[in-house]
């Protein structure tokens, strides 16, 4: 028996939990045709088998044909749900963890143009900002019939086997009845506090008629809207009372905010940059006032963060979801003592803002995570043992070399700069983006244990590579910034990543032209502006820096509107030419019509990278396979075998921006689904 606090079994009801770790229900967006098919289950199985307590599938599972998904969720509304559910159930449990479903009617936050097309429904018309839908002010027989479909929904996650259920109750249609600032129904369901929660105890004491009461509810709720005129951390206290007290509720999972906006979303699941556990004494309040079984989840990524929080009896389950995405056997680590070799979460969040703009959950720098059907998470020993060569330790070429070393072979790695991390040491600049390191460093980590050999300050020639003798060579080589976009000036201009890095000093006033909407474009505009300088951001975009997507543009917004920068789209750079000691930006747009000027002392251009290639195009008629990666073979998993030049002497790839400028996850996956069949 161990005496660590995590791995303590609980009890909840009946059901004994085996440790203390859970994921939180959220919706990778996996699902095919609305229900749990073979992705999903493969998901949760993976992190079963990694030796998680209790794994909560569907974040926001639609229990009402008027909640259509904004995204790629479960459709529990369909009996043939249950089969595909109760499949994904015996397979968790049989690798000893409990499996439970989150259901949820989204009220406003959905859209009406979805599925079925119709009316979204809410206790008022109040539009949530996030969505943009009006709603229909809820009438008599809508929240009858919504009633219903929750118990019915209920019925069926009972007869798919399931260890219980939680009813979501933060910015979706339950606790838009507990707001003041979503409900303007007159009694029964408005007005008071008791009125307002009177759907969601109407709701339970049905799903209890149903289901009894052996079968495990919960609800996941906001305890602290933090919103003027919304609900207070008194009415949070008073809801959980009130839970607690019904009867109906076996555990509480508390979260605080609110979530109808891009910005609070961020607050209540924070990224990269923002301080980890920030509402975890406050659910460690509702659980010293309730006396009753509390779970939380908000950033906590780390194992000691975790142990904290159930040695210092805040909550009885800690959830750890993002950390889960990242790596999977998290709590057999634990276990067998190898807490550091956990692959990190780094707060990217990726998963989510993928979610949010209609893609499936990726982590970052894990490319297995949702590729468990093709992706392995533990690498398996190749038959034959064989010499690998690695031009680059960027992200790519890290992965590329821990694959690689996993598979038995021997692994040397060349990098020009005297350290390893590529682009990933440039993002790294910024404050808030400081744990992106360690996708890096956690692979130096695990490189050095496998034996890799690094040789930094090596600029690699076709020469010194052959003599070495290689069996593969990958280049790995990224790209460097692509300033040469316009018709003139191209010579006048600096890149985004000049200003980062610190090669060049920010002007005074300052034209910032982003025609990749990546991040560094924003990172360069926030060192210029912190500088004290005048700094216009200019697209050609209707949407702004789409590529850093909603909830990591959030910081960037709160510093960059304090600054008082200019955000103009729809335009799009065309010359910049000399005009005495400052600059004269030529404008126009792809709409047309239209020519402006733009006097300004600085122009830094963000267009992406193009690819540092030189390396792989001398050593391309050397090689056996002059490069060739058959596509075929990549995405069906097999052994690249290409053959062009008999007499080649080793096998050629190569991977990440060396091929064309895209992002960490790409490079990363390049790599790993290359690598794993070497």
């Amino acid at each position: 028996m161990s005496n660590d606090p995590l791995l303590q079994p609980y009890q909840l009801k009946h059901l004994t939990l085996r440790n203390r770790i859970m994921m939180t229900s959220h919706e990778p967006a996996y699902p095919e045709d609305g229900m749990p098919k073979d992705r999903y289950r493969a998901y949760h199985v993976e992190r079963a088998k990694g030796g998680v307590a209790l794994t909560m599938t569907a974040g926001s599972a639609a229990v009402s044909k008027d909640s259509p998904p904004v995204f790629n969720n479960l459709l529990v509304y369909k009996d043939e749900v249950v089969p595909w559910m109760k499949d994904l159930t015996d397979a968790v449990h049989e690798q000893g963890a409990a499996v439970m479903i989150q259901l949820t009617h989204l009220g406003r936050r959905t859209r009406w143009d979805k599925a079925f097309w119709l009316p979204v429904v809410s206790p008022s018309h109040k539009r949530e900002p996030a969505h943009r839908a009006f709603p229909k002010k809820m009438e008599d027989w809508d929240i009858e019939r919504i009633i219903t479909d929750y118990a019915d929904a209920a019925e069926r996650m009972k007869a798919a086997g399931m260890d219980g259920i939680e009813l979501q109750a933060y910015g979706h249609l339950m606790d838009q009845f507990w707001s003041p600032l979503t409900n303007e129904l007159d009694g029964p369901y408005g007005g008071s506090i008791d009125n307002r929660l009177k759907f969601t105890f109407d709701v339970l004491l049905e799903i209890r008629k149903r289901v009894g009461d052996d079968f495990i509810v919960g609800v996941r709720y906001t305890g602290d809207e933090q919103l003027d005129g919304g609900l207070t951390r008194q009415d949070g206290l008073t809801i959980s009372h009130r839970l607690k007290e019904s009867g109906m509720v076996d555990f509480l999972n508390v979260i605080r905010g609110h979530i109808d906006t891009d910005a609070g979303l961020t607050d209540v699941i924070p990224i990269q940059g923002m301080a980890n556990s920030p509402h975890l004494d406050f659910a460690g309040e509702i659980r010293a006032a309730t006396d009753f079984p509390t779970f939380h989840a908000a950033k906590i990524p780390d194992v000691a963060t975790a142990r904290h929080a159930i040695a210092s009896g805040k909550v009885d389950m800690v959830g750890m979801t993002r950390a889960h995405m990242t790596d999977p056997h998290i709590v057999r680590k634990i276990i067998e003592k190898r807490e550091d070799d956990i692959r990190p979460c780094v707060g990217a969040n990726y998963c989510l803002d993928r979610i949010y703009q209609g893609g499936a959950a990726y982590c970052i720098h894990n490319a297995a995570t949702g590729r468990e059907l093709s992706m392995p998470q533990i690498i398996e020993k190749a038959a034959q043992r064989k010499k690998v060569m690695i031009i680059g330790a960027g992200p790519a070429g890290m992965e590329a070399a821990r694959v690689a070393a996993e598979r038995g072979h021997e692994v040397i790695v060349h990098e020009a700069a005297a350290r390893a991390g590529g682009q990933i040491l440039l993002t790294a600049q910024n404050e808030r983006r400081r744990e992106m390191m360690s996708i890096i460093d956690w692979r130096a980590d695990q490189c050095a244990k496998l034996g890799v050999k690094f040789h930094f300050n090596s600029w690699a020639e076709a020469d010194m590579i052959i003599a070495e003798n290689p069996d593969v060579v990958i280049i790995a080589t990224g790209g460097l910034p692509h300033t040469e976009i316009l018709s003139q000036g191209n010579d006048l201009v600096v890149s985004s990543w000049d200003i980062i890095s610190g090669d060049v000093k920010p002007g005074a006033n300052v034209l910032v032209y982003d025609d990749a909407g990546d991040h560094a474009g924003l990172q360069a505009a926030e060192v210029i502006a912190r500088s004290g300088a005048k700094v216009e951001i200019m697209t050609p975009d209707r949407a702004f820096a789409p590529e850093v997507m909603g909830m990591n543009l959030v910081p960037y917004m709160r510093s960059l509107q304090k600054l008082d920068v200019t955000f103009t789209v729809t335009f799009r750079l065309d010359a910049v030419v000399r005009h005495g000691n400052e600059l004269m930006a030529h404008i126009g747009s792809d709409y047309g019509g239209v020519a402006k000027q733009r006097l300004v002392d600085q122009v830094v251009v963000n267009h992406g990278t193009i690819p540092l290639d030189d390396i792989y195009f001398d050593l391309k008629p050397l090689s056996s396979n002059h490069g060739e990666m058959s596509h075929d073979q990549l995405i069906s998993g097999q052994a690249q075998s290409v053959i062009r030049n008999r007499d080649g002497m080793f096998q050629l790839f190569r991977i990440g921006d060396a091929v064309s400028a895209r992002n960490t996850h790409a490079a990363i996956y390049d790599a790993l689904r290359l690598l794993k069949d070497i």
